[in-house]
């Protein structure tokens, strides 16, 4: 796995063994090299809802190798469009004449504090509950930061920004630190609320989704390979609820 900016990349490769590259067997489909297969934009992507997908991936097509990067959103709609890459996994897909957009996951949005801010002993919080409270954020071009903006605007709400990160992980550190409080997708702190290190509260009587999509450019001719992944990624894999 090679890290850039936030954003990704993953290539399905044939694995090399001794004496050259390894043949697929008559029970798989045919794997040729691929270019990039999936490129994506958001680094929590990569880190929380793909490994399990991944981990189904190579457990039934074990001959082929992974390779993921990340990229800016607006790069990876650049790749797909210019067919450098295969696919694309974004959250807060952008509808594009000559881009396929495939429904992947939505995520709920929650908020994370510190276990011992007076939020925290709440179940749940309301979107006004926010109001003045020191808040770290993501980078403005970040989609999942666009989407809270929008939340902020719609509710007249007021807050303190008090850092901004491009990644979920500093995120949370920050807060664990008790820096601020922030509103993240679930999945990327289910380990923290069980090992009791970020207390994470839902919204009161209201659901903020961030949805996540699978690109690919229109009239492309999709591969046994890609096909393969499209299909693994509309699985209802328990790990991936779990997470």
């Amino acid at each position: 796995m090679r890290q850039t900016r936030p954003g990704m990349f993953m290539s399905a490769l044939p694995a090399r063994r001794p004496g050259g590259v390894a043949r697929a067997t008559s029970a798989q489909p045919t794997w040729q090299q691929l270019q990039e297969l999936l490129h994506r934009d958001v680094r929590d992507l990569g880190l929380h809802e793909l490994p399990p997908y991944i981990k189904k991936f190579l457990h039934d097509f074990p001959s082929v190798n992974v390779r993921v990067e990340y990229r800016r959103s607006n790069l990876v709609y650049e790749d797909i469009l210019h067919n450098s890459v295969d696919f694309g996994l974004v959250a807060f897909p952008v509808k594009a004449r000559q881009i396929e957009v495939l429904p992947f996951r939505n995520d709920h949005l929650v908020v994370i504090t510190h276990p011992q801010h007076p939020l925290a002993k709440r179940t749940e919080v309301e979107v006004k509950d926010l109001a003045g409270q020191k808040f770290i954020g993501f980078d403005p071009d970040i989609p999942t930061r666009k989407a809270v903006d929008q939340i902020f605007r719609e509710n007249r709400l007021e807050i303190e920004p008090v850092m901004e990160f491009d990644n979920i992980e500093t995120v949370k550190r920050a807060v664990e630190i008790d820096h601020g409080i922030a509103i993240v997708p679930q999945a990327t702190v289910a380990q923290e609320a069980r090992q009791g290190t970020l207390a994470v509260l839902p919204f009161k009587a209201r659901s903020f989704t961030r949805p996540l999509a699978i690109l690919h450019r229109k009239g492309r001719v999709l591969t046994p390979a890609m096909k393969k992944f499209i299909d693994i990624l509309g699985l209802d894999l328990p790990d991936a609820r779990d997470t």
